[in-house]
This record gives C-alpha cells, structure tokens and sequence, in this order.
C-alpha cells in the first residue's frame, strides 16, 4: 500500500491537538515534499528523516515521489517531534511495516542522523492533556520524555531509543522477526515517581527581621502576595528565597499541572517532581519574558512559577510595560496569549514576591548611612509602581537593616518546618471551612467566610475611610486578617487581626 497514516499530537499551549501524519509513495520524479503549515524544524525533518532511515539498514524509496502531509493543514506544527511518526509513516507506505498495526497508537520523537531518538520539548503536557480529554491511547516517546509523560496516572507509555526498536516492533506478521521479543530499547514505562524530600533554604538562617518573618508566615498560609521594602543588604533576598519552604507540600494534581508547563518550557527534569518552583527572572526582563508570548505562545515566568514563588527583585527596576502585565495574572491566575491566528491559555497561580529598595541609593530611613535622594527621585523612583498594581499586592512590609551586633549574636530563629506547620495547619482550616485559600475568596465569599466581628467592621470601615483605600484594597485586608485569625486559631476575625492586616499595607508614592 502506497499510503499510510500514523497519529501524532502538536501543543497549542498546555492542550494537544491531534494530528495525522498521512504519507504518500507515487511514480515521478524523485522528491519529498512536506505540507501542513510545517515551522522551519519540521520541515527540516526530511533530511534527518532521510539520514536515520538509510543509517539504520532500513531501504529509503529514494526512486519515489513522497509527499507528506501534516493533518489538519491550519494547525502550526514546530519542533521535531514529528520525525518519528514521519520516518514510520514512509516505511509504512513502502511495506516495510504493518500500517493496521499502528492503529491505537501515538508517536513522537526527534530523529539524529543515525536513527537515535532524542527527546522532545512538552512530553508530559501531551499526556496530561491526554488523560485530561479521556482519550485512550498507548503512547511512543523517546527516553526522558517517556519518563516525564509517564508520571500522569494511567498513562500507557513505552520508551524507544532507536527507530529500530519501534520498527521492529511493527513488522508485518509475515515477517519472521514479528515475533522475536523486542530490542532492550523498547521498555513499558510505569508511574513511579520518585519523591524526594525538599531540601529548601532554611529561614532560620535569617537572623532578626521578625516582622518580615510574621509577614512570610501569613503570606505562606493564605496565599498572599508580598513586597518588601528595605536598604541594600537587609535580607529581602534572603526572606524571599526562603519563602518556597513554608507553603505545604505539592499535592499531585498541583505537581502534574506545574510539571506540565515546565516541560512546555523545556525546563523539566525529573529531580525537580513535585517540588514547588521558584521563578528569579532578572530585572531586565522584558513583557514576553514574564507573561508568555511568541508564534506559537510558549509560557513566561509567571506560568513556569505556577503553584510556587515568583521572585523580582529589584522591583521597580522592571520595565513599566512587564510590570503592568502583571495585573490581570494576580486577580485570575491565568494568561491568555492572543495571536492573529490562534489564542492560548496557560494557568498562573504564583505567589508574588517583590523585593525593592526605598529610593535611588537605597538608604531612606537607615540608621546606617544618609540618604542622598531628594524627594523628587524618592518619589519618581517609587512611583514606578503603578497604583493599581501595588493595590494587588496583599503584604507591604519594611524590612530594616540588622546591625553587626544583632547579626553576630542573635541565635537562630525558627527553622522553616516549624513555621510550615503552622502555616499548613491555618490552610487547613480555610480549606476546610471555604474549600479554597483565603486569598482566592472572591465576591460573597468575602462576606460569608471572613466572619467579622461587629467592632472589627466598625473600626476597619473608620480606618479605610481616613486612610482613603479603594474596595480592593479593603477586600485584600480583610482576606489577610482572616488569614491572621486561623493562624491564631480564632472562629472569627477580630479587631486585633484586622489591625494587624492593617499595618500590612502601607502607600507607596505611585503614579
């Protein structure tokens, strides 16, 4: 048979849009053409296609006119994962495997010239997506890929490491090697994976800021975003990295969706399963490096840190247009990335840090050394902030400059897994009481969970008033001050939690 069909998958974002990969043998002049709305590197296949074929012992139909066409045509179709399904599906046209045994299964996988198979990028969000539609199928990765893909429950995943192994596994049954036992490089690939324990920083190596300290606890046990304000060599940087360590372990939806998104990015490996991330991008960063961008849309920084930290240091250095991006993501916790052509969707539920110094030379309001900024630098450096995007932002805290004395002989402070407990256990109570943590409660939530005292309205309505807060602003300060109240243990959110919350937000000179 001249013509054959071998099933593949391309990724639009975090969702798999199957495709047919259909090949063609004709009389005429030799050629091989590809079609379907190919990218660059999949066109470029038909060289390493070529190579790997001949390179294996295999015959080429180099006497044949191919035409290969990549199904649907008005789906982009990039990387090299198609080699595989390509290569099978020319020796399926040329006889050389059983085409009707290809049915029920998928295939990806980049070719080397010598018929190796290398891994591609999103293995794991092809089988998420997979076991997310239903769809049932057995699944033909590379090493590495095969792995990450088989961390999805229920997924049917074999690991090829050549284009030998998948063919001999397909041979006609009138072949006498149909039924020899598979090469050592085919192998069915089992759920199991390997969960290590977390080895975060230790916040116990902050000496002092016990302010800052309460503020990470209560940002960690409701789900709150944080900036921190304070002189060069504070510990701002050294409190935000520490941060990742109180939040509660990953459950496993949480790691297969964080995974999934990694893998998208090219940046998963198999150590790091079900260990929240911690995204640092450097100021410089542009919009797209944040938030996602490109033809075709891959994920930013603030999807690859979902369920864990993004970190941005230097806050204010970030241009204006990244910084502002950043608004909608911290109320809906996705990003959607809208092309001429094609619209993606990618999840975004991170917790921001943002760490800032005061002013230009950094020391407003030290004890250390005097500050050189006039008022109109401290506030057109600070007004870099918009106000509404520092209106998102739950926690404002200043994180003073410790002296030589309190740093050499303060003793430790609580370790993280101290914090982390308790932290986990005022979650637990929103989760249970709400279902959710008490920075997603939206609407009528507010008022049903937040359980208010009568005297802690009278005087956060009288606060809010003075202090001129918009309705997000005391909406956020009364999700942390329910926050405070399960931390202390309390049914209902009292006058000193909502004080407290209050001295959380404090207003920069924005613009």
């Amino acid at each position: 048979m001249s013509l054959s069909l071998v099933q593949s998958r391309a990724l639009l974002g975090l969702d798999a849009a199957a495709v047919t990969v259909e090949v063609h043998l004709a009389n005429g002049l030799p050629s091989f053409t590809l079609v379907g709305l190919a990218d660059v590197e999949v066109k470029e296949a038909r060289e390493r296609v070529r190579s790997a074929i001949q390179n294996s012992g295999l015959e080429f139909p180099s006497n044949k006119k191919i035409v290969v066409n990549l199904a649907p045509a008005d789906l982009p179709k990039d990387s090299g994962r198609f080699d595989l399904p390509i290569a099978l599906g020319i020796l399926g046209a040329s006889g050389q495997i059983d085409t009707a045994a290809l049915a029920g299964w998928e295939f990806a996988g980049e070719l080397s010239l010598s018929g190796e198979l290398r891994p591609v990028r999103g293995a794991l969000a092809m089988s998420l997506a997979l076991h997310g539609s239903g769809v049932v199928t057995q699944l033909v990765l590379p090493p590495e890929s095969a792995e990450e893909a088989a961390l999805v429950p229920s997924a049917q995943v074999y690991r090829a490491r050549h284009l030998l192994d998948v063919v001999q596994h397909f041979l006609p049954t009138t072949s006498e090697n149909r039924a020899a036992e598979p090469g050592e490089g085919w192998a069915r690939v089992d759920s199991v994976p390997c969960v290590q324990a977390a080895d975060y920083l230790d916040l116990a190596d902050v000496k002092g800021q016990l302010g800052a300290k309460r503020a990470l606890e209560i940002a960690a046990a409701g789900g709150h975003s944080l900036l921190l304000m304070g002189p060069p060599g504070s510990g701002k940087s050294m409190l935000a990295q520490r941060f990742v360590g109180l939040l509660p372990p990953m459950t496993t939806d949480e790691a297969l969706q964080s995974a999934a998104v990694a893998s998208l990015g090219g940046r998963f490996s198999l150590a790091s399963w079900a260990r929240r991330p911690t995204c640092q991008p450097h100021h410089t960063a542009s919009a797209v490096a944040l938030v996602g961008g490109g033809s075709p849309p891959r994920p930013g920084e603030i999807s690859l840190a979902h369920h864990g930290v993004l970190f941005l240091d230097e806050f204010p250095e970030f241009p204006r247009a990244a910084l502002e991006a950043l608004r909608e993501p911290l109320e809906t916790g996705t990003i959607t990335i809208s092309r001429a052509a094609r619209r993606s969707e990618f999840p975004a539920r991170f917790q921001l840090i943002g760490a800032m110094n005061p002013c230009p030379c950094g020391y407003l309001g030290s004890n250390q050394k005097a500050c050189r900024c006039t008022p109109d630098q401290v506030a057109r450096y600070q007004g870099k902030l918009s106000g509404p995007l520092v209106d998102r932002i739950d926690l404002h805290v200043e994180v003073p400059a410790v002296t030589s004395n309190e740093l050499m002989q303060t003793p430790p402070g609580e370790a993280s897994a101290v914090v982390q407990a308790r932290c986990m256990a005022a979650r637990e109570r929103a989760i249970t009481r709400q279902g959710k943590p008490n920075q997603a409660l939206q609407g009528q939530e507010i008022d049903q969970f937040v359980l208010l005292d009568e005297a802690a309205a009278k005087f956060l309505n009288v606060a809010a008033t003075r202090l001129g807060w918009s309705a997000r602003s005391t909406h956020r300060a009364l999700k942390v001050a329910r926050t405070i109240a399960d931390l202390a243990g309390a049914h209902s959110t009292q006058v000193t939690h909502v004080a407290e919350a209050m001295q959380y937000r404090r207003t920069l000179k924005s613009a």
